[in-house]
């Protein structure tokens, strides 16, 4: 059996069509920005599909026009979505003192193919109508702008920021420079060309197209996993109410952090810290009350704490902090600056005085694993509640030593 090159066209936009479907229906109303933008850049593609097949019957100055502008869409909003999914549009931490150190390879970076997609996204239509007189000048044109839009978009499949599957980016990348690399050579070839080399490619094209859906659909898929696992890891690890790490993940990132400081030689302080009285404040103000006491802390903790310290809730009214490279004086300070803050805050926004009590700890030659050092943190804020609470315990072989 012997296809055309419409069929082809037709056969490729309706598995774009079911394709696009699957997916909505597939993912669900729970689906995140990253995931809707590959969504609606699906529909584009069939919009844009549908719109270039009537071109060839009816309306062509006005349908042709239109599909590019829609294959332009479809290569900004998959950007967009790649972006997320890899870490490109992160937000900034709020709470970070220094700035991001970009990689090498930010000589071409997300946000500025981004604003070249939006250039390129508003030029190809554009150039597409003014240049009505001259067909080779449309068809150059158009196929210059959408080649240079699937690269700018297939750069943005590499260097993740995220640590994210490498099979599905790779797939993904192979597609779209594939395909760009077809569209230059259709506009060379549709402008000099012979009449048969003009076939061949446009029957290329339209084979590659129909695979190339199949391979990149398989690859948004594989996307969207990454993206439900990640998030499901998330859950798993963060505590609901404050935002910060849980036990469980403070304890496998505390556990990197003990192995690299013994590893270097580095100093590492631990802080445990519990706040004084919790069970009273929940008796005379309420649980509400006391959620608000427990997310008010855990923001102060984020605000109070320098880039690279680990912060987490291991349970109740008990928190947990890790001051990477820092020596026991250190902790002083810490300690000094959150009561500060608490006391300044506390007051104006749960209209009454709060405070906790520390035991600290200091990484010694001696301590082979974290809950060593854990234990003896526990032990020091132990003695500070048992000396009165509102204070400092700082461990030292087992002995405390009150600070203020």
């Amino acid at each position: 059996m012997q296809l055309d090159i419409p069929t082809l066209l037709v056969i490729a936009t309706a598995n774009l069509f079911i394709v696009s479907i699957a997916l909505l229906t597939m993912v669900g109303s729970q689906a995140s920005a990253a995931t809707r933008c590959a969504q609606l850049g699906v529909v584009a593609l069939v919009l844009g599909g549908v719109a270039s097949i009537a071109a060839g019957y009816a309306w062509a100055p006005v349908l042709a026009p239109l599909a590019v502008a829609l294959f332009g869409l479809c290569q900004w909003l998959l950007h967009r979505a790649l972006g997320s999914w890899l870490g490109h549009r992160s937000r900034p931490d709020k709470y970070r003192k220094r700035p991001i150190r970009r990689s090498p390879q930010d000589w071409l970076d997300y946000r500025w193919c981004a604003r070249c997609l939006l250039v390129l996204l508003v030029a190809a239509p554009l150039g597409y109508v003014l240049g009505f007189a001259s067909p080779d000048f449309q068809l150059g044109w158009s196929h210059l702008c959408l080649a240079a839009m699937l690269l700018l978009v297939a750069r943005a499949t590499l260097f993740p920021l995220r640590h994210v599957g490498r099979a599905w980016r790779w797939w993904l990348c192979a597609c779209l420079v594939g395909t760009a690399g077809l569209m230059l050579v259709r506009a060379v070839v549709g402008i000099w060309g012979s009449e048969a080399a003009q076939q061949s490619i446009n029957l290329t094209m339209a084979v590659t197209l129909n695979l190339g859906t199949i391979v990149s659909v398989v690859a948004l898929l594989a996307a969207w996993r990454d993206e439900a696992k990640a998030r499901l890891h998330n859950l798993a690890m963060t505590d609901g109410l404050t935002g910060l790490l849980n036990r469980r993940g403070w304890m496998e990132r505390a556990e990197g952090m003990f192995a690299n400081a013994q590893r270097y030689q580095q100093p590492l302080t631990l802080m445990m810290l519990d706040l004084d009285h919790f069970k009273r404040i929940n008796d005379t103000h309420g649980h509400e009350v006391g959620d608000k006491a427990l997310k008010l802390f855990a923001r102060l903790l984020r605000e109070s704490r320098r880039t690279g310290d680990l912060v987490g809730r291991l349970g109740g009214e008990e928190f947990c902090i890790v001051l990477a490279n820092t020596h026991r004086s250190a902790s002083i300070g810490f300690d000094q600056r959150l009561r500060a803050m608490l006391q300044e805050v506390g007051e104006k926004e749960l209209g009454f005085h709060m405070n906790f009590s520390a035991g600290v700890a200091v990484l010694r030659d001696g301590d082979g694993t974290l809950a060593g050092l854990l234990a003896r943190a526990d032990t020091a804020l132990y003695s500070a509640k048992h000396e009165g609470r509102g204070r400092m315990v700082q461990s030292d072989g087992g002995l405390g030593q009150t600070v203020i």
